[in-house]
């Protein structure tokens, strides 16, 4: 009796899944949205092209809902990743570089590329007009996170200069990076790295002046890349598809308008930015090329990448950028 009732427990529960099976399926047909957890590193105008991507509707006409998070940091993004906090992340490939190095074996593998430079700014206290470089010397400048790419890309600049930083230049690397705008208020040292839209907004309101683009002089890198679990794009590769998919459709927003209308896009992102200066931030990232054109990252970039972040001394040797790399998604969505 004890089986039989066992047996017919056994059979309600797989109905049970069943139906919820069934009713899964039904919700896609109904032309409910899959929800997606997605965690970026900061908020920025920097990834416009994402933004201007959810605010077209090009994630809803792909069947996705995006559920938004800001991890504040590129750890924090791996962390929510790797947790099963989140399902897609967009950070600095370095952070996945070091998740592999860790010996994860469900590591993170980036599937398409936003941005192709640097997005940070270096803001002065004076307007210097005929900036160089070797201005920096016997100055005190305050940077990113140790092992962030903003940070290591600034002290490559640096170094091309033939300035060392700690020795020619004072860093200041322990400031979390909501901050660092703060501290340059508050008088801490003469200059400071500052993504948009915050390096305008210093400019705006008399606190500093931008004097280089880090973008520029650091030349390209695969600066901000979506990725995710291995396991999860195996278990979900058509939500990663589509993912990719809208991405791409909102690259090829940001390439065909003007700045002014990209600003109108992601304006409901930073409602405490005035339309102008979104419109001016726009356009200096559009002049320096900052956005990729298309979702596919090479490896020679990311090898390119591991080159400045062993100089850096974050890393002994490089991996193998192939491991950490797939083109399947991105080669698809431009068909």
């Amino acid at each position: 009796m004890k089986r039989v009732s066992m047996w017919l427990a056994l059979v309600l529960i797989c109905g049970l899944l069943a139906t919820s099976l069934v009713g899964c399926e039904q919700k896609e047909e109904d032309g409910q949205l899959t929800k997606v957890r997605y965690c970026e590193v900061v908020r920025s105008i920097f990834y416009a092209p994402m933004y201007v991507a959810i605010n077209e509707g090009f994630f809803a006409e792909e069947g996705l809902e995006i559920e938004l998070s800001t991890g504040q940091g590129a750890d924090k993004v791996m962390t929510a990743l790797l947790s099963g906090g989140a399902d897609i992340g967009l950070a600095g490939p370095e952070a996945t570089v070091y998740v592999l190095n860790q010996g994860q074996e469900d590591y993170v593998v980036n599937f398409a590329q936003l941005t192709n430079r640097d997005g940070s700014f270096l803001v002065g206290r004076e307007p210097e007009p005929d900036f160089r470089w070797e201005n920096l010397r016997g100055k005190t400048v305050i940077g990113g996170r140790p092992g962030g790419v903003p940070q290591m890309v600034l002290e490559h600049v640096l170094k091309k200069h033939d300035l060392t930083p700690g020795k020619d230049v004072e860093m200041i690397t322990n400031l979390q990076f909501t901050a660092t705008t703060g501290a340059f208020i508050g008088g801490t040292g003469d200059y400071v790295a500052n993504f948009e839209p915050n390096a305008s907004q210093l400019e705006k309101e008399g606190y500093g002046y931008v004097v280089a683009s880090l973008g520029v002089a650091g030349g390209e890198v695969p600066y901000t890349v979506f990725g995710a679990r291995k396991s999860y794009m195996a278990e979900n590769p058509e939500v990663v598809q589509r993912f990719t998919n809208a991405v791409y459709r909102g690259q090829l927003w940001v390439e065909s308008h003007s700045s002014e209308e990209i600003a109108r896009s992601i304006q409901s992102f930073f409602p405490d930015t005035d339309l102008e200066l979104m419109t001016m931030v726009v356009e200096r990232y559009k002049e320096q090329d900052t956005w990729a054109k298309d979702p596919i990252m090479k490896s020679e970039s990311l090898d390119r990448l591991q080159e400045i972040i062993i100089e850096a001394g974050e890393l002994s040797e490089p991996v193998d950028s192939n491991l950490l790399i797939t083109h399947e998604f991105a080669l698809r969505a431009m068909e």
